[in-house]
């Protein structure tokens, strides 16, 4: 019996992505560390403020930036039982990468509600990306078209959702 020795191919270098987001892969954030927050406000003043529970947030990071989505969960009291889903369409850097816009859909339980969360960029690496941002939906519409109902003890003409979190890489 012999023994063969074959040559083997070298793996080609793994295809970067953006460079305003970490490398390319799937990153999650814990529940510990993502934060969202509902808020109604009517005016100047705030009439309910609410945490909400993120039951999945996702960050999929792909070779090119057409690809990348980030994908939110969540649950709550305000809610009513239901879960509030969030899908973004794109994501696109601004002011030298320091803040991302990301549209996407906001759905309950009836038609999506288009919304733009706009980001700002605290940390990243090449393995983790911390975020700070906000979107504002006026309310009636998100009424009509999702379903949302508050209370009517406590009038609104705007929702708040304010998302703070962290996504590292789910090796």
């Amino acid at each position: 019996m012999t023994t063969e020795t074959l040559p083997t191919a070298p793996l080609p270098p793994p295809v970067p992505g953006p460079d305003w987001l970490p490398d390319p892969g799937t990153y999650g954030a814990a529940p510990d560390r993502c934060i969202v927050e509902l808020t109604a406000r009517f005016g100047p003043l705030t009439t309910l403020r609410r945490r909400l529970t993120a039951l999945d947030a996702t960050l999929t990071v792909a070779p090119d930036s057409d690809d990348c989505v980030l994908s939110l969960e969540l649950a709550g009291r305000p809610l009513g039982g239901r879960l509030l889903t969030f899908v973004s369409t794109s994501l696109t850097p601004t002011d030298e990468a320091t803040r991302l816009h990301v549209p996407g859909e906001l759905a309950l339980a009836g038609d999506p509600v288009e919304a733009l969360f706009g980001f700002r960029v605290v940390e990243r690496t090449t393995d983790r990306l911390l975020v700070l941002g906000t979107a504002q939906l006026p309310y009636r519409h998100l009424h009509r078209r999702t379903g949302l109902a508050l209370p009517r003890t406590r009038p609104t003409a705007r929702v708040r959702l304010l998302v703070a979190a962290e996504f590292t890489c789910a090796v």
